[in-house]
């Protein structure tokens, strides 16, 4: 028997729930490719998404997925046999380094665990004991979706500056852009990849490339036509933007969800949203870690994404938990993504990215709860009244801020 009737829901890491307005959105005709709205609607996602990131410089959309990203990145910033360092966190991290060396490029990695962040001072003394600048660019996961840990970008490029070093910056944000607050230009990055199908609450299909000034003095000749990001910053006529046929459905989607960001919430309530229910996880999982095995992988608050949050358990424990839930509630919980030496079998993630409320969190929470309770999980009480605390301590910051925007948004459509 299965109680599982209703909406399925999926609390992974990505992609994430799609906004029936964005599905809406999308469900319509195709629109003629060549002149008319299409062409003003690109303009105004391309222009969104830089205000979204933070930055001045360019945005550039593939049709593809967060991979794509990273190796339109790599296309572009390196050429085989440059040198490239990676500062893993996680399992991202080292994917973002597999695909270089698949590419060509001379790997080294800077392996920081997988349960704490990037340091920088590590990352200072080796640019130190690079006097020749052989390394070309630094490549960095601001929230790796395996560890659910979160690593600070200006430091890193503060330690990049310490050391006089001229290497790119480049940061994979696919789980963390509209998530986790990330400034690109402020906090010195050169390159930025993301992707549709998290924070940006859009079906799988599109990736962002965003890089600076300094990162495209800097660009090498790219072998592919495709990945090559110049073509696609100032094309001659409209197909050169996607090298081919526009992802037309994806933009009208990506449209109503940049809205919903930018203009009905506002990105500052949107980062608060977030972190509130990130903080509901926690609470919930001190809870029940006391009275079982269960516990954050990421002890200190201030490096645990706000996208994500990956759950240790006895080995076997995330598996079946993860199996009750899909099948008897219609819940999807993250499987466990772990790194050398970690058991997958002992973790298990909770996606809270994305188009999220108190409610939907909640009775995620609360399926879980059921979930070990039916599968005798030890666990502690109350994890579910903690997670509604947290709601109700952190939720007033948030709202405050969205009445605001909304204030700002109307006063500036009056007035304009």
């Amino acid at each position: 028997m299965t109680l599982s009737r209703g909406r399925d829901v999926l609390a992974i890491p990505g992609p994430s729930i799609v906004p029936d307005r964005v599905l809406n959105a999308m469900h319509r005709a195709a629109p003629n490719i060549y002149e008319g709205e299409l062409i003003d609607l690109t303009a105004s996602v391309l222009a969104d998404l830089k205000r979204l990131a933070g930055t001045d410089g360019e945005a550039v959309i593939y049709i593809g997925n967060g991979h794509a990203a990273w190796e339109a990145s790599v296309a572009n910033i390196l050429r085989p046999g440059d040198k490239a360092l990676v500062l893993a966190t996680g399992r991202f991290g080292l994917g973002w380094a597999a695909i270089g060396r698949q590419m060509g490029i001379d790997i080294e990695v800077m392996d920081f665990g997988f349960t704490g962040p990037v340091d920088p001072a590590q990352v200072e003394a080796r640019l130190r004991a690079d006097p020749h600048h052989e390394i070309r660019a630094i490549l960095s996961v601001q929230t790796d979706t395996a560890s659910s840990v979160r690593s600070e970008i200006a430091p890193i490029r503060a330690a990049i500056d310490a050391a006089g070093h001229p290497a790119l910056l480049a940061v994979d944000c696919i789980a963390s852009l509209g998530c986790d607050r990330f400034e690109m230009d402020a906090w010195g990055a050169d390159v930025m990849v993301a992707a549709c199908q998290k924070g940006l609450m859009t079906p799988p299909g599109v990736a962002f490339v965003f890089f600076n000034a300094r990162a495209a003095a800097a660009a090498v000749d790219c072998p592919s036509p495709y990945w090559d990001w110049k073509p696609r910053t100032k094309p001659d006529v409209f197909y050169q933007l996607f090298a081919g046929t526009p992802p037309t459905h994806h933009l009208y989607g990506l449209r109503c969800a940049l809205d919903m960001i930018l203009v009905e919430e506002g990105l500052e309530a949107v980062w608060r949203r977030h972190a509130v229910h990130a903080r509901a996880v926690w609470a919930a999982v001190d809870a029940w870690g006391a009275g079982g095995a269960f516990r954050l992988n990421v002890a200190d608050p201030a490096c645990r994404s706000h996208a994500v949050t990956t759950i240790r358990v006895e080995s076997g424990d995330g598996s079946r938990l993860r199996r009750w839930c899909s099948d008897m509630a219609g819940l999807t919980l993250g499987i466990g993504l772990s790194a050398p030496g970690i058991d997958p079998e002992g973790l298990f993630r909770i996606g809270h990215m994305g188009h999220l409320n108190p409610h939907m969190l909640l009775g995620t929470l609360a399926t879980i709860e059921a979930g070990l309770g039916a599968l005798g999980i030890a666990r502690g009480p109350g994890a579910v009244e903690a997670a509604a605390q947290a709601i109700v301590g952190g939720g007033g910051s948030a709202a405050d801020a969205t009445s605001a925007g909304l204030r700002q948004v109307t006063a500036a459509r009056l007035h304009g």
